[in-house]
């Protein structure tokens, strides 16, 4: 079973979503997914998300917060989120081929338009429900106050 821990990123009323890469051998290539990664051996989950955070994006929002595990069948997930108060110019892109906020409406539809692909990608059916099951949650009525 692989352990994950991955961020809900939310910048005014759009989220931060990476576009992985175009490898065919990764999980997820060419759609739009969350940003995190894999824990390592014996790592908590609190700490996992903040160190992939570093790494991928170089920023790590002031408050992270639990919000959902995800147990698949050779996956479970760690879900959080947490409020940017950067934009996109403040962010670097270490991991993935572009990252960008998405629209509620976006995430609902399953898609977006990346700058740098030049082509409308979807998104990883697993992170896209994740989304609309924090969409729906008190949690996100709470952020977007």
């Amino acid at each position: 079973m692989r352990l994950v821990a991955i961020a809900i990123l939310q910048y005014q009323d759009k989220f931060l979503m990476q576009l992985r890469d175009d490898i065919p051998t990764i999980v997820h290539p060419g759609v739009w997914t969350m940003f995190g990664g894999h824990l390592e051996a014996g790592e908590n989950p609190d700490l996992g998300i903040c160190r992939e955070l570093q790494e991928e994006i170089g920023y790590i929002p002031k408050q992270i917060s639990f919000f959902r595990s995800y147990l698949g069948d050779q996956v479970q997930r760690y879900v959080f989120y947490g409020v940017l108060d950067v934009g996109l110019d403040q962010l670097e892109l270490n991991e993935g081929w572009d990252m960008d906020f998405l629209s509620a409406a976006e995430i609902a539809g399953g898609s977006h338009y990346s700058q740098r692909a030049l082509q409308e990608r979807p998104l990883a059916p697993s992170h896209q429900q994740i989304m609309l099951d924090f969409l729906s949650s008190s949690e996100s009525r709470i952020n977007m106050l």
